[in-house]
């Protein structure tokens, strides 16, 4: 598998750069659409950036950014980028939902004390021994399936929603979905 984004969505750009830095160039703050990975990229001269636009930034030819300037440390994050993170995730979780879904059917465990779905926020041993037993009579076809087949399971949407922001501004020990 290639783990090279090929698209990412703009979280914030920054036309004059970071203020503290000596050298400021344009940059604009992005997540890969593939593996979450968040970027920096350098735009083409002249180029205008809109926040959640999806720019292509694989090989060959590219439009509108001139290279990627590396990853995005979390901490240089900005708070435009973070309010754009919560909407895109939103989206992204919306549709594709049926590969969050399948992570529901097919998570293992990390270790013999830790299940994947105990990784997610609101999931304890008693929830994840529900899904797991619903899911050996039938694999899961929804968000909605898994809320009507598990009993007291928190909004699977919100809490695949929520442990992707961990993932993405926290620092987590286990990573389920972030590259």
């Amino acid at each position: 598998m290639e783990n090279r984004e090929e698209k990412a969505l703009i979280l914030d750009f920054l036309p004059n750069g970071y203020p503290m830095e000596p050298r400021r160039l344009p940059i604009a703050q992005a997540m890969g659409l593939n593996h979450f990975t968040l970027l920096e990229l350098v735009p083409r001269k002249g180029a205008q950036l809109q926040l959640q636009e999806e720019v292509y930034i694989g090989e060959g030819k590219r439009e509108k950014v001139e290279f990627i300037r590396g990853r995005l440390p979390k901490q240089k994050l900005t708070e435009t980028a973070k309010l754009q993170l919560k909407d895109l995730i939103g989206n992204i979780v919306d549709t594709r939902e049926e590969k969050f879904v399948e992570f529901f059917n097919n998570a293992g465990a990390v270790s013999t004390r830790l299940h994947q779905l105990e990784l997610l926020p609101g999931l304890g041993k008693k929830h994840t021994q529900a899904i797991i037993e619903e899911r050996e009579k039938e694999k899961f076809k929804s968000f909605e399936d898994i809320k009507q087949r598990v009993k007291n399971v928190p909004d699977p949407k919100k809490i695949i929603e929520k442990r992707l922001m961990e993932e993405l501004i926290e620092e987590v020990r286990h990573r389920l979905f972030v590259a």
